[in-house]
C-alpha cells in the first residue's frame, strides 16, 4: 500500500464501528477492543498518518447505539420504533433491538475533530420519511449550561440534556435530498 501511495495512486480504507466506540476517545467502558477513529488505519495499515489525505466521515440521519452507555438523544416512543423498524437497526448475529436516537451534532463534531474528518456523508436520510417534525441535537445543557463541546467525562455526558432545533417535513420532500 505505502509503494501505490508513493506512486500517486488511490488507496481507499474503510473502518468500522464508530468514533464513540473507539477504546481511547469514545465513551470508556462502553467501548470496543480497537481504534475505529481515521488513526486507527495506520496501526492496522502500516501507512504513516502523513500520507491519508482526506477522511469522509459517515453518518446516519439518526443516531443509533449498541449496548449500554449514556445516549442523550436516545428516543423511548412510537418514533424511536418507527426509525428502528425502517432503519432495520438490528444487531446483525444477535437480532437485538438497537437504540435509536435523533441525529447529534455535538457527536458529529467530536467525531470530527478526533479523526480529523474533512468530508462527510449522510446516509438513511430516507429512513425518517413521514416523520413530521424531525429534532436535531444541537448543543446539550449541563449544570444549566449550554455547550456544543464533548463532555471531558462519562458521568457528566449521562447529566446532558439534549438541546434541539426543530425541523418539518411533508412526508415526501425529504426524498428529495
Amino acid at each position: 500500500m505505502n509503494d501505490a501511495l508513493d506512486e500517486g495512486r488511490r488507496v481507499l480504507f474503510e473502518g468500522a464501528q464508530g468514533v464513540m466506540l473507539d477504546i481511547d476517545q469514545g465513551t470508556y467502558p462502553f467501548v470496543t477492543s480497537s481504534n475505529p477513529v481515521a488513526g486507527g488505519v495506520t496501526i492496522g495499515s502500516g501507512v504513516g498518518p502523513t500520507k491519508i489525505q482526506h477522511v469522509v466521515g459517515v453518518s446516519k440521519a439518526y443516531t443509533t447505539r449498541v449496548g449500554d452507555g449514556p445516549f442523550p438523544t436516545e428516543l423511548h416512543d412510537e418514533i424511536g420504533d418507527q426509525i428502528r423498524e425502517v432503519g432495520r437497526e438490528y444487531g446483525t448475529t444477535t437480532g437485538r433491538p438497537r437504540r435509536v436516537g435523533w441525529f447529534d451534532s455535538v457527536v458529529v463534531r467530536h467525531a470530527r475533530r478526533v479523526s480529523g474528518i474533512t468530508d462527510l456523508s449522510l446516509n438513511s436520510i430516507d429512513v425518517l420519511t413521514g416523520i413530521e417534525k424531525l429534532k436535531i441535537c444541537v448543543a446539550y445543557k449541563l449544570n444549566g449550561e449550554i455547550t456544543e463541546e464533548f463532555p471531558a467525562s462519562l458521568n457528566e455526558l449521562a447529566k446532558c440534556e439534549p438541546v434541539y432545533e426543530e425541523k418539518c417535513q411533508d412526508g415526501q420532500r425529504i426524498l428529495q435530498v
